[in-house]
């Protein structure tokens, strides 16, 4: 069964475009991009052998294999929303923000670079749409 979505897809890439364009962008917008982000993570990867963890804003359960019921998954993925958010988008890779230790991750199947970029975001599609070129009109 796929989990149930709670941000719309079309609000989520709005946030994430937003995010993305305005360095330092408003606390619902990457709110709602870390949401939407984790939310395609467990599309993409659905089980629950690992915890991804971006507090303050989500948190979901992704990956076949083993899953848990209670206290502390067997495996942990626990990062800041800037950080998950330049994962998520190919701005930044997997093993860099293991090795500067702004992602912390432990357990079988913990490794998510398999997985990333969620939603890669390059130049075109993070214009903002309300300055683009409408000459292909």
């Amino acid at each position: 069964m796929a989990a149930r979505r709670r941000i719309d897809p079309g609000d989520g890439m709005t946030a994430l475009r937003r995010w993305a364009r305005e360095p330092g962008a408003d606390r619902g917008t990457t709110a709602t991009a870390v949401r939407f982000t984790l939310e395609e993570l467990a599309a993409c990867a659905p089980g629950g052998a690992v915890e991804v963890r971006v507090p303050p804003f989500g948190v979901t359960q992704a990956v076949a294999g083993t899953t848990h019921r209670r206290g502390t998954p067997p495996s942990v993925v626990e990062t800041d929303p800037a950080t998950w958010l330049a994962l998520a988008t190919g701005r930044s890779a997997w093993r860099d923000a293991v090795d500067n230790g702004t992602l912390r991750a432990s357990g079988e199947r913990c490794d998510l670079s398999p997985y990333l970029p969620l939603v890669p975001l390059g130049a075109e599609a993070v214009r903002d749409p309300d300055h683009s070129n409408s000459s292909h009109e």
